[in-house]
């Protein structure tokens, strides 16, 4: 069954880590500790066909293990023991995303895999085991669909849902799956009601 994958990373940061460029002398680099996708099929419904989460322990350049600082743990729910009991390597974590993926194209809103990939693999010294051609943005599926850039800018991946009314089962903002679920549901909705057309994954 043709499929897409949606999916989001929670990465390390401090409170202000963002408007800094994650540049000051405090800042851990932005290596992911979380990634959370679903696989949505292109057919037959638009059903979602798998989820998935997976934790990565954080390692700075020099090969040792990132502490959680608390305005993180706050921010995404996600506690030493989580990294402790689930953590694995940033390798282990991007094959297991692949395996998921089943070759399809890997859409985030935004550039997630720049931190998946083009920043964790390069402080881990990992080869990226996906290329980059397999990922793409999400926000243009919603600019095709017809969202205006202005309303864009101002939503969040986790309140995408929330601007195209979607019902929902609760959802927790900057846990990667559900971000990747609020994105999902959002294209779903979208798609069930002709806004979106199936062919525009190949298209763009």
């Amino acid at each position: 069954m043709k499929s897409a994958v949606i999916f989001d990373c929670e990465f390390l940061c401090l409170e202000g880590s963002q408007r800094r460029f994650w540049c000051a002398a405090i800042d851990p680099d932005p290596v992911i500790a979380q990634v959370g996708a679903t696989r949505i099929a292109l057919e037959d419904g638009y059903e979602i066909i798998d989820t998935f989460r997976a934790y990565v322990t954080p390692l700075d350049r020099h090969g040792r293990r990132y502490g959680l600082d608390a305005f993180f743990i706050q921010l995404t729910d996600i506690s030493e023991e989580d990294i402790d009991r689930e953590g694995q390597t940033l390798a282990e974590a991007l094959g297991a995303f692949d395996r998921f993926a089943h070759g399809a194209r890997c859409w985030s809103w935004g550039k997630d895999e720049l931190n998946m990939l083009a920043i964790s693999c390069y402080v881990a010294g990992v080869i990226p085991p996906i290329p980059a051609a397999r990922f793409d943005n999400a926000v243009k599926l919603v600019l095709a669909a017809g969202m205006p850039v202005e309303d864009i800018g101002r939503t969040p991946s986790n309140k995408l849902v929330e601007y195209f009314g979607v019902a929902h089962p609760p959802l927790r903002g900057h846990d990667a799956l559900d971000d990747a679920l609020s994105v999902t549901y959002a294209v779903q909705h979208l798609l069930r009601t002709g806004k979106l057309s199936a062919d525009v994954f190949d298209r763009l």
